[in-house]
């Protein structure tokens, strides 16, 4: 009896490992695996900008709340490279307190990523990349005068995040960048200001493994 108990401890521990271990790998993400987010975004700019050259009135850019995607490839267990993209921000632009125009932007971001942990459900991860921000319908207020013109922009971006699964295939998402946009204004009666927008990009959402 004490032998066969024995044997039945070890194989019943055997299998509770091995059951264990096809759990873990299933929440695990590996070199090869792909998943993807939807979030709400929210751009949050810094507003360190320089007044107009014609009008001494500094611009200020407003937040905005936009529905946000992100796709990664894992290159490696632990390494993914991922885009960010987004419906449009759209953002009021002030000055001495009263709205002076608008702008929509784009901003797609390519991103090395480092994931922590990345054979269990809490996946803290870090990442580096490239932001490309292209402006759109600028516009001024009626009765303002002259047109306005936004640059697109060129800059780093860092972020650092975490995931969660819910289960093999879904997960819950948030993570925090700071992207490096700096634009340049110009209105036709203003003139231009150099305008550092630098926002906090904050996302929460839900991820899907394919």
């Amino acid at each position: 009896m004490k032998t066969q108990n024995k044997t039945s401890v070890a194989v019943l521990a055997a299998l509770g490992l091995t059951l264990g271990a096809t759990s873990f790998s299933a929440q695990a993400i590996q070199a090869g695996d792909m998943f993807a987010r939807v979030t709400a975004t929210t751009v949050n700019p810094t507003n360190n900008q320089e007044a107009f050259s014609t009008v001494p009135a500094i611009a200020k850019v407003d937040s905005n709340t936009q529905l946000g995607a992100t796709f990664v490839y894992m290159i490696k267990n632990n390494v993914g490279i991922e885009i960010l993209a987004a419906t449009p921000f759209s953002h009021e632009i002030s000055a001495g307190g009263s709205k002076i125009g608008e702008t929509k932007q784009l901003p797609p971001t390519v991103s090395i990523q480092y994931y922590f942990n990345a054979e269990t459900k809490l996946r803290p991860y870090v990442g580096v990349g490239l932001n490309y921000t292209t402006f759109f319908n600028d516009k001024t207020i009626s009765g303002l005068g002259g047109d306005l013109e936004l640059d697109d922009s060129f800059g780093l971006a860092a972020q650092i995040g975490a995931d969660y699964d819910i289960n093999e295939k879904w997960f819950i998402s948030a993570d925090v960048r700071y992207i490096n946009i700096e634009t340049k204004a110009t209105n036709s009666v203003a003139g231009t200001a150099d305008v550092e927008i630098n926002p906090t990009v904050v996302s929460i959402g839900v991820g899907y493994k394919f």
